[in-house]
């Protein structure tokens, strides 16, 4: 039976706002996912390929943050910086959730042109690039994956994974590549 001490309690909880998210948590959550000059990039570029090439050397860069691998030449991490900005920063999770993040804007705008235009001839070139990246990508992280510390990692290896997938079932859909 229910007791007044009981409906009290359940009375109480109702009334206290959502419960709120940790600290950390938040902060990955309310991250922009993109530099503000990557987003300028993004903006610019109208054509679906050049766009997804946007997406593919934003997680690159997230990616060499993570894993050093491929690191270029402090001269071309110069000139890089000019034109797309600072390397980005934050935690391991932060980093991962932005890849993820980048993966997925990126199948959203293929999925937009796909909507409106079906037959774009870009849209399997840049789907056969993303998925090369997602492949790429998901094999440089595997060492990190098997590392992961705390929950909010092993959350963003999950998203990730799932966001890889998902771009691989497609590209896997696709007519093989026409010859020119």
């Amino acid at each position: 039976m229910i007791t007044t001490r009981t409906n009290l309690v359940v009375l109480a909880l109702l009334c206290l706002p959502p419960l709120t998210l940790s600290s950390s948590a938040r902060a990955v959550q309310s991250r922009d996912h993109l530099t503000p000059q990557e987003v300028e990039l993004v903006k610019d570029a109208q054509v679906l390929d050049q766009r997804i090439e946007i997406f593919v050397k934003a997680a690159d860069r997230r990616l060499l943050v993570l894993t050093g691998v491929d690191a270029p030449s402090p001269k071309q991490l110069k000139k890089d910086s000019e034109k797309w900005g600072e390397l980005p920063n934050g935690s391991r999770a932060e980093l991962l959730g932005d890849i993820a993040k980048i993966l997925d804007e990126a199948i959203t705008n293929i999925d937009d042109v796909s909507a409106r235009d079906e037959k774009n001839q870009l849209i399997p070139k840049a789907l056969r690039k993303l998925a090369a990246k997602a492949t790429r990508i998901f094999d440089q992280l595997r060492p990190l994956r098997e590392q992961a510390k705390g929950d909010a990692e092993i959350a963003r290896f999950e998203e990730l994974t799932e966001v890889a997938e998902s771009i691989l079932d497609a590209a896997k859909k696709l007519p093989p590549p026409v010859e020119k």
